[in-house]
């Protein structure tokens, strides 16, 4: 399942190219349509959203908040935001670090640190390669799923359409 926030477009657009690289059918869900029932069924947990004040959106942070505590126990975990890279910006962090970190607390099994995808400006556009890059690090992510799972294929990700 791949849950993301987006304000202009292009956490959706970063979220579509995680979905798409991962085999199987994938439920993306904005935060505001999310049900808590998936989460705690699915095998892998994707969560991102823009970065907003240094950590996540408001909607995000109602969410992962909503989350029972150690509810994922096991669930394999990543997180992922979307970022602006002005070095004024730097010193006050990123939603997927936050994001990661919720993630664990709730008993999530992280597979690897919060990503950064960049926005070019206040409201875009994503740099070309951008989605390409979203892709690559979803095919890790199911990788590092199954190497850690002990499986030969691809864990079967809840869909309930989106």
């Amino acid at each position: 399942m791949v849950v993301f926030d987006s304000l202009y477009g292009n956490t959706r657009v970063i979220a579509q190219a995680i979905a798409d690289a991962i085999p199987g059918k994938v439920n993306m869900v904005h935060v505001s349509d999310v049900s808590l029932a998936d989460i705690h069924e699915c095998d892998l947990l994707i969560v991102g959203g823009p970065t907003h004040g240094g950590g996540p959106s408001d909607p995000m942070k109602a969410m992962l908040a909503a989350v029972g505590d150690l509810s994922l126990q096991g669930t394999a975990v990543a997180a992922f935001d979307t970022r602006l890279t002005w070095w004024w910006l730097r010193p006050f962090g990123y939603a997927a670090p936050k994001i990661a970190r919720a993630l664990k607390r709730k008993g999530g099994r992280l597979l690897v640190p919060g990503k950064g995808f960049v926005v070019t400006g206040g409201k875009g556009p994503l740099p070309a390669d951008e989605t390409e890059q979203a892709a690559a690090w979803a095919a890790a992510l199911v990788t590092k799923v199954e190497a850690t799972a002990g499986k030969a294929a691809a864990p079967q990700i809840l869909s309930r359409g989106g």
